[in-house]
């Protein structure tokens, strides 16, 4: 019996004692923001299927646990790519993105620990280098940036996603030009928006000179209508006031309503 007692002492402190030298072997904890794949070096490899969520966890010492970070990301890049016509254009950029948590499994199987180089800063590279090798430096120059941060946006999304990797934004800081590109470009403008300038400010007076010109004709009509109408009222009014004033004087004379020209009275008499 005793025997036995010191059997079982033996084996459980035996038991106890490899425990705490295999501790890290055989127990694991995934932090929260993370997720785990175990690696099965006798049961088929890396289990890409099953992702370990946060806890505490434990397995056979002889298997591997790998784990990833599944929290939103930020990568900044300062890159220099060709233009269209073969100028050095300095492009500042920054990536945020996340790895799609089911998918770890697949994205270290395919692609491994360094998703950071290969993915993130090999292929914005890429797709930046591919779109801004499409303008010129004028049209970078005066292109919204939204735009061209969208084409590359839109391409390197394709990518990350078959990778495994969820692109949340990428956004373009700068886009820096050779100086000397710059204010060739800056003076051109400047040229070309006082051409412009000028030749409104030649429609705007020609429109003016169009416009008094008419205005100017459609006032001498009106006083030329006015004037021949205002001259014969005038004639009248006169020709009525002089025959009121001849009626009274005491000369003899005959005078006849209605009879003259515009229906003015004739005056006849004799001293």
């Amino acid at each position: 019996m005793n025997r036995n007692l010191i059997r079982i002492g033996v084996a459980f402190g035996v038991a106890l004692i490899l425990i705490i030298l295999f501790a890290n072997q055989l127990f694991f904890s995934i932090q929260p923001g993370e997720r785990g794949v175990i690696y099965k070096r006798f049961r088929g490899g890396l289990d890409k299927e099953n992702v370990i969520r946060q806890g505490f966890h434990w397995k056979a010492p002889w298997n591997r646990i790998i784990i990833y970070n599944v929290q939103k990301q930020k990568e900044d890049a300062s890159m220099d790519v060709l233009s269209s016509n073969g100028l050095e254009i300095q492009v500042d950029v920054t990536t945020r993105y996340h790895l799609i948590e089911q998918k770890i499994g697949f994205l270290h199987n395919q692609i491994g620990k360094n998703y950071r180089d290969r993915i993130i800063g090999n292929e914005v590279w890429s797709k930046t280098r591919e779109v801004i090798g499409q303008y010129t430096p004028q049209e970078l120059y005066s292109k919204e940036r939204k735009v061209i941060q969208d084409e590359i946006e839109k391409k390197a999304t394709k990518v990350f996603k078959n990778n495994f990797i969820s692109l949340d934004a990428l956004l373009i800081r700068s886009i820096k030009l050779p100086p000397q590109i710059t204010k060739a470009i800056e003076k051109k403008l400047s040229e070309e928006q006082a051409i412009q300038q000028k030749q409104y400010s030649v429609k705007k007076a020609e429109k003016e000179a169009e416009r008094r010109k008419a205005e100017a004709r459609g006032k001498a009509e009106a006083n030329r209508i006015l004037d021949r109408s205002l001259t014969r009222k005038v004639l009248k009014d006169k020709a009525i006031e002089a025959t009121e004033q001849l009626s009274k004087s005491e000369n003899s004379k005959v005078v006849v309503i209605g009879s003259g020209k515009d229906g003015l009275p004739v005056i006849l008499g004799n001293q």
